[in-house]
């Protein structure tokens, strides 16, 4: 079952989803018409930092061996974002990004448990930025920023700014309490997971 955004809220006041900040105004007001809280997802900006990979690295990885985690640091440098210029995403770019936001997805018994998705905005996969469009699962019990794949699909250039909203978080809910699985990103708060 997916929650709407009246459902987003009443986990997050129960304490069973934690988004931190939490994403505001609740709902649109006359001053400010925006309002980060779509029908059923909720929008996640981009943190203040993106990871570029880096050029000439004479490396090739077998997946099949797990623990890519501990390469990602060795692939991408990593650089803060401009808050006047931003980052303009040259075409056919592929980028590592990440939420300013934290999420938190706590497992608990007796209370409702929640996983989620990352998914992009339709606004931009129509200009051709394409934002996380694989490995969208944020499973339960997952604390820290989330990694943003992006690339640019475009022609031209698309500028990246921090705090614009990237991409949208839908919540499920899990249908009975799940045991407790390590992930290699937990706690993460850069792009690479460091």
């Amino acid at each position: 079952m997916i929650l709407s955004n009246d459902g987003i809220q009443k986990a997050l006041d129960a304490g069973d989803l934690v988004i931190s900040p939490e994403p505001g105004p609740r709902r649109p007001t006359a001053e400010e018409r925006s309002c980060p809280y779509d029908t059923c997802s909720v929008n996640l900006r981009l943190g203040p930092r993106i990871s570029i990979p880096k050029k000439g690295k004479p490396i090739t990885l077998d997946l099949r061996r797990g623990g890519v985690a501990a390469f990602l640091p060795e692939l991408y440098e990593t650089i803060g974002l401009d808050r006047t210029g931003g980052y303009a995403l040259p075409p056919n770019r592929f980028i590592l990004g990440q939420t300013q936001d934290r999420v938190h997805l706590p497992i608990r018994e007796g209370r409702p448990c929640y996983a989620a998705r990352i998914e992009g905005r339709s606004s931009f996969a129509r200009i051709g930025l394409l934002v996380h469009f694989t490995a969208p699962t944020i499973r339960s019990g997952f604390e820290g920023t989330i990694a943003l794949e992006m690339i640019n699909l475009a022609e031209y250039p698309i500028s990246l700014f921090p705090g614009m909203e990237i991409c949208q978080l839908i919540i499920e809910q899990v249908a009975t309490t799940p045991f407790s699985t390590p992930s290699d990103f937990q706690s993460q708060s850069t792009p690479t997971g460091r």
